[in-house]
């Protein structure tokens, strides 16, 4: 079996490794991942949200099929105690006008991911978390048993515990410097270095596969310098805060997580997920114009005061709850890797955006492979894409239509 390097050890490419182990020996198999921490942007600061059938249509059977695949994960590997995944009921919060259209909302303008739920609005029962004030509207948005939750960064842990158990190699803290190829001209190589040490390191392979989150476009550029083609992958920055009330511990667990979305003002639409544990999730407040940081452990030092207070005052004001009375579990800023259509990249890089000199083996003997662009969603369809970028490596039967996710589909 070909050697595959997955560059990325975020959830995307553990997800991918994972999968590529249960048909393949996990020696051959390799995640290189340059941040000193690992898991530090999407992958752990994430709101760890699943959906099954709020994609639009390209992405559809992908949100399917992750969305089974974590509910038969979680029931194998008792992922309720491991990862906190639990049931869950989305909330809207809001007092405007619904639109039923399903659609990608990617959040770059401030507008909720409710716009994509797939159930018809019914009034529903507010969670016992949640502060209904006079006029506001409280709509349940999903149907039965097609969302849930998660704690990403402990499903992220879980799955690299799992690669590693297979005895896939994990290089971290190290980067990809640059590709080789043989005298067909054929990618046959990639060299690494340990970023601690400065130790290099060439890798034989025959499959790459590129899944960075936001840095993937610089990853790209890095090993194919003469390509005259830049991924079409963007980031957009997210504040988030995860805090803890008196008003949703384990006692009130019985009744499943809750997902709440609501819409504070013109670009902002706050989004309060509860997670089995006690804890309570903020986000909404997000920003295409922050810089990407060289590595994600970077971000740590931009996160903005203002920012947090902001999701601080918007969580405390929906629980109904004094400042004082609110324990601050982690602030986080993180990057979600963007594209303009929406949906993520899945799939081959065609040769020809490789540059000259330089090419794949056919497949399933080798290529360079992309997985990323998957926005706010990365976490709901990691699994979905793990399962379907290993069978497209490994040359075997895809389990989801994802033709539309590739490369200039």
């Amino acid at each position: 079996m070909a050697t595959t390097v997955i560059l990325g050890a975020g959830i995307i490419g553990t997800s991918t490794a994972y999968y590529l182990s249960k048909h393949q020996p996990g020696s051959s198999i390799h995640l290189v991942e340059p941040s000193p921490e690992l898991f530090a942007s999407a992958s752990g600061y994430a709101g760890g949200f699943l959906a099954k059938d709020w994609f639009s249509p390209a992405s559809a059977e992908l949100g399917v099929l992750s969305f089974e695949e974590h509910h038969k994960l979680a029931k194998k590997e008792d992922g309720a105690t491991k990862w906190g995944y639990a049931r869950s009921t989305s909330i809207s919060l809001s007092q405007a006008a619904k639109s039923k259209k399903r659609v990608d909302v990617w959040c770059r303008d401030g507008a909720s991911r409710a716009k994509a739920a797939s159930g018809d609005p019914s009034a529903g029962a507010a969670p016992p978390w949640l502060r209904k004030e006079d006029g506001d509207a409280v709509e349940v948005i999903s149907e039965e048993g097609t969302v849930a939750q998660v704690d990403p960064l402990l499903l992220s842990q879980f799955l690299l515990q799992k690669c590693i158990d297979a005895g896939i190699h994990l290089h971290h803290p190290a980067k990809a410097l640059s590709v080789q190829t043989d005298t067909r001209d054929e990618l046959s190589s990639i060299c690494i270095a340990a970023t601690q040490s400065s130790t290099e390191t060439d890798i034989p392979c025959t499959n790459i596969v590129v899944a960075a989150g936001a840095w993937s476009p610089h990853v790209f550029a890095t090993l194919f310098p003469t390509s005259a083609h830049k991924l079409p992958v963007s980031s957009l920055a997210g504040h988030s805060l995860v805090v803890r009330s008196p008003r949703w511990t384990k006692e009130h667990e019985g009744g499943g997580c809750h997902a709440v979305f609501m819409t504070s003002q013109p670009g902002y639409s706050p989004e309060i997920f509860s997670r089995v544990g006690g804890d309570i999730y903020i986000a909404g407040l997000n920003s295409a114009a922050e810089p990407l940081p060289p590595l994600a452990t970077d971000a740590k030092d931009r996160i903005a005061k203002e920012a947090i207070e902001k999701l601080r005052g918007t969580v405390g004001e929906v629980l109904g709850v004094a400042d004082a009375d609110l324990e601050v579990v982690r602030e986080g800023l993180c990057f979600r890797p963007v594209t303009e259509r929406g949906t993520p990249f899945l799939g081959r890089v065609p040769d020809a955006w490789l540059g000259a000199g330089i090419a794949a083996r056919p497949a399933a003997q080798g290529g360079v492979y992309l997985a990323c662009g998957h926005g706010p969603w990365g976490i709901s369809l990691s699994l979905g894409t793990g399962k379907v970028m290993a069978e497209m490596i490994q040359g075997r039967a895809l389990s989801a239509d994802v033709s539309g996710l590739a490369l200039g589909a």
